[in-house]
């Protein structure tokens, strides 16, 4: 009788486990429900306009706010500038390991709207995907880290990590109230092991999944300015000293400079997984690409710089002709003239001399040359063989069934100002189509979309990178 009476309470005692079982566990990736409410939280932060410059990023701050309200988890918000603040939620786990960060920004680029076909504000969902600025840069990140806290906290879930959320404020360009505000003053609140961001993204052509690339490391973004003074004179005269001659001439002579070759573990790691996978003939271009030998990588970069302009910006310093800013009527010769570049440095650059590297291309006293502006993204690398990283590269097979390939950025992102605190920072993006940049849809570009179904496996991929991290074993 008391063996009955103690199985019928275990069984009780089961089933009341199993009623109780958090719903959230039923409707969580993956499912209709969980993907239905991300659809509509992506919706709604993509209708916040926060184009950087000003950015108004307290527009997205207070959904998310109301989001978390609603769910009763606790926030911190942070702020150099009252309406460009930084939220901050931390899932606490047992502190066996040390946090991983979980980055997304709330500005946006700015917007030409008349060449939107949708309201850029709109998050307008048609023919499977959804029309908006920031659906690519980077509210596509920022959704994923609110499904990604409102998972954790809805299914209790035991943590050997804390899971950090960083909604941050100006990455187009103004660090100094976003990512370097963070780092600099209230770093604490986001340190970690581990952070993942934007800067990386599966590449898809023709409807198939080709490629992930993982942002590894990245260059510094530090313009640099070209300055001629002149004598000033009615246009119908001509004036070989005019200022304007002088740095076009210049202009010139920097856009034809080739600064050296630079490859690092990330890039040398990218180019021979490239050439697994390329044409025979592309990928002996990128095997050349890693020999010593001048003679035999010189005319890989050629080929690259005509055919494959990033990947050459991958493997050197690039300048950039940008802006020219001269005269203010056309028959007056002006007294001035400015050129500025936009220089992205390879982290190996040294930068102490590389101006002086540039008067000696230009070879001209008249040209004073300058940085344009103090350094503001440091150059900085995460290295490969890191539990993250390896995760990273598990989760890409699971959910993409494609290779991994450390990538060196281009562009810039607000991972450097988090690396260079000491984190392992790794660029993760969802799937895109290489055919989108040719219509003119794209990150910055005139337009912005991603496919519904690309955001929803976007959303689990990254829940399951954390969770194999995180989770309490």
């Amino acid at each position: 009788m008391c063996a009955m009476r103690r199985r019928l309470i275990l069984t009780t005692l089961a089933i009341s486990l199993a009623a109780a079982a958090p719903r959230a566990e039923q409707s969580g990736p993956g499912t209709p429900a969980f993907e239905a409410e991300t659809l509509k939280h992506f919706q709604a932060l993509l209708q916040q306009d926060t184009s950087s410059p000003p950015g108004n990023e307290i527009r997205a701050v207070e959904y998310l706010k109301k989001v978390l309200d609603a769910e009763g988890i606790p926030y911190e918000v942070f702020a150099k500038d009252p309406q460009r603040p930084n939220l901050v939620v931390r899932m606490k786990g047992n502190g066996k390991k040390k946090p991983v960060l979980v980055m997304g920004h709330t500005d946006v680029a700015t917007v030409d709207r008349k060449r939107w076909t949708f309201p850029p504000f709109g998050g307008t969902v048609d023919g499977g995907y959804v029309y908006g600025r920031g659906t690519i840069d980077d509210k596509d990140n920022l959704v994923a880290g609110l499904m990604l806290i409102l998972q954790i906290h809805r299914t209790k879930l035991a943590l050997d990590r804390d899971v950090i959320l960083l909604a941050e404020a100006g990455e187009e360009g103004a660090p100094d109230v976003g990512a370097q505000f963070m780092a600099d003053n209230h770093f604490s609140a986001i340190d970690a092991e581990f952070c993942l961001a934007e800067g990386g993204g599966v590449v898809r052509s023709g409807g198939k999944v080709k490629q992930a690339n993982v942002g590894t490391t990245e260059k510094e973004p530090r313009p640099v300015e070209l300055i001629v003074t002149g004598p000033a004179g009615h246009g119908s005269v001509p004036n070989q000293n005019s200022a304007v001659l002088s740095v076009s001439a210049a202009v010139s002579k920097v856009g034809q400079w080739k600064p050296p070759l630079r490859l690092n573990e990330t890039t040398a790691s990218y180019f021979k997984r490239l050439a697994s996978m390329a044409e025979p003939a592309t990928a002996q271009r990128y095997r050349d690409l890693l020999n010593p030998d001048p003679k035999v990588h010189g005319p890989a970069e050629d080929w690259m710089l005509v055919n494959e302009p990033g990947h050459w910006s991958m493997t050197h310093t690039s300048l950039v002709p940008t802006i020219i800013t001269t005269g203010f009527r056309y028959n007056v010769i002006p007294s001035e003239a400015k050129a500025t570049f936009d220089v992205r440095l390879h982290p190996d650059e040294n930068q102490d001399t590389f101006l002086d590297q540039i008067r000696k291309v230009i070879n001209d006293p008249k040209v004073e040359v300058r940085w344009a502006r103090d350094r503001y993204r440091p150059a900085g690398g995460s290295r490969l063989n890191t539990e993250a990283y390896t995760v990273i590269e598990a989760m890409t097979k699971k959910h993409y069934d494609t290779v991994t390939l450390p990538t060196m950025g281009t562009g810039a992102t607000d991972m450097s100002n988090i690396r260079a605190k000491g984190p392992q920072c790794y660029g993760i993006g969802p799937a895109t189509d290489t055919e989108d940049g040719q219509k003119g849809y794209g990150a910055h570009s005139d337009q912005e979309r991603i496919l519904v179904d690309e955001l929803h496996r976007f959303v689990r991929f990254q829940y399951d990178v954390v969770m194999e991290m995180a989770r309490a074993k």
